[in-house]
């Protein structure tokens, strides 16, 4: 009997204009992902960049997308590593939506795209045609057509390199979205830490505003909901609300603040 995957519905929030919310999940627990399908968030944010699972190991991500698919909610996939192989494997194992870190060149960009692809821009992609999990082991109906349409990938902007190849970079063909790093950025700008120099804060324009002149979807961090809804009002279309961890320090302090008794 054929079978295909769940819709992936990040791409059509972004197509439409629509606003994406979404928890960084510091657990990289299912439990976690299941959960936040059942609250309503629109994504979970897996960084295998900074920790998590070995993207290599199938098993390890595998449980974190059956807990998605369980409760609908589309994973964001952040990798280690902009090697199209990589890319490649994390879409065989059933994620749709994955990101790069540190790219500094369009042609690196063009690289990792043109490998989730089985058509890339009028010609051959060169994602392979195998027959793993993302295609139900071959039971999957219009295999090729709905993975190149359900398919996003997206780049982190993080550092000099790629703020001076933004346009290059926005001109990769059906480049995702663009998601801006602003710790990375600073470091890399000589002022780690500190987002609220001027040239961490020009960066971070140059690029929102450029991507939104491109018409690529724009991504970054939230540090509290004012700040959200700022960002909602000047163009990005992904935003990240806090962590996991965050939202656990958020709610323990809260009751150890409310404690009224004597603790030791």
């Amino acid at each position: 009997m054929a079978s295909s995957p769940a819709e992936n519905d990040l791409p059509a929030t972004l197509h439409e204009g629509d606003v994406a919310l979404g928890l960084l999940d510091t657990t990289y627990s299912p439990t976690v992902m299941e959960f936040c399908g059942e609250l309503g968030l629109d994504f979970v944010w897996l960084d295998l960049e900074h920790g998590g699972p070995d993207p290599w190991h199938a098993g390890s991500l595998e449980h974190l997308l059956l807990a998605a698919e369980r409760t609908g909610i589309d994973p964001l996939v952040r990798l280690p590593d902009t090697d199209p192989t990589l890319v490649r494997k994390a879409l065989d194992l059933g994620a749709r939506n994955v990101f790069l870190p540190r790219v500094e060149s369009a042609e690196e960009v063009r690289r990792a795209v043109r490998s989730a692809r089985f058509r890339y821009d009028g010609g051959p992609g060169d994602r392979g045609l195998a027959a793993p999990r993302a295609r139900r082991w071959g039971l999957a109906e219009e295999y090729v057509e709905r993975e190149d349409e359900q398919t996003l990938v997206g780049v982190t902007i993080e550092n000099s390199q790629s703020v001076e190849a933004i346009d290059e970079i926005l001109d990769v063909p059906e480049l995702g979205f663009v998601f801006i790093g602003p710790f990375d950025l600073s470091v890399s700008l000589g002022h780690p830490g500190e987002l609220d120099h001027p040239d961490v804060e020009a960066a971070i324009e140059t690029v929102r505003s450029a991507a939104i002149d491109a018409g690529v979807p724009v991504g970054g961090l939230g540090f509290g909901m004012d700040d959200v809804n700022e960002k909602a009002e000047n163009g990005y279309q992904i935003l990240h609300l806090g962590s996991t961890t965050g939202a656990l320090q958020t709610a323990i302090d809260g009751w150890l603040d409310a404690f009224e008794g004597d603790r030791s």
